[in-house]
């Protein structure tokens, strides 16, 4: 019988991962990112909880905007740049960030420094979210199981 497990973990004993569901286009531009999926170890399914670390160069993601999904992101070391429809914001270890479902307010956060940065990312997975990419041709879907499927902004395949 396999031991029970507690609730409680040491985020450093979830592996890191830079894998993307991505275009294989647009994959490369998201290499310096590593995830911690924090909300999959503890089994959450309404949301989840990444612990994600930028090396020097590197961004969270392209610019994006979620139709149905609230995100919010702390940062926990280092410094960034928060980038958004209203311009560039630099955060420091203890800022943080908000963005609605459906503000309509694309945002991507970028390590222009010479440090790796850490931060907590947080967002809900409702279902049938559509995530708009304003500067890359790249628009996302997201079914009753909660896999995107991206096609380009004409919703042609990639």
């Amino acid at each position: 019988m396999p031991k029970p497990r507690l609730p409680a973990f040491d985020p450093a004993d979830v592996p890191e991962s830079n894998a993307t569901s991505y275009p294989e286009k647009f994959r490369a531009a998201n290499s310096k990112r590593w995830n911690r999926r924090l909300g999959d170890h503890a089994g959450l399914g309404n949301f989840g909880v990444n612990l994600t670390r930028i090396v020097p160069g590197g961004q969270s993601s392209a610019r994006h905007a979620h139709s149905r999904q609230d995100e919010f992101i702390w940062v926990v070391s280092g410094e960034v740049v928060l980038e958004t429809n209203e311009g560039r914001q630099i955060l420091q270890a203890g800022m943080c960030a908000g963005f609605p479902a459906g503000c309509g307010n694309a945002h991507r956060v970028v390590n222009e420094s010479t440090t790796d940065a850490t931060l907590l990312v947080v967002g809900d997975r409702t279902p049938f979210d559509e995530i708009d990419y304003p500067d890359i041709d790249n628009r996302a879907k997201a079914g009753t199981d909660g896999k995107y499927v991206y096609t380009r902004k004409d919703g042609t395949p990639h």
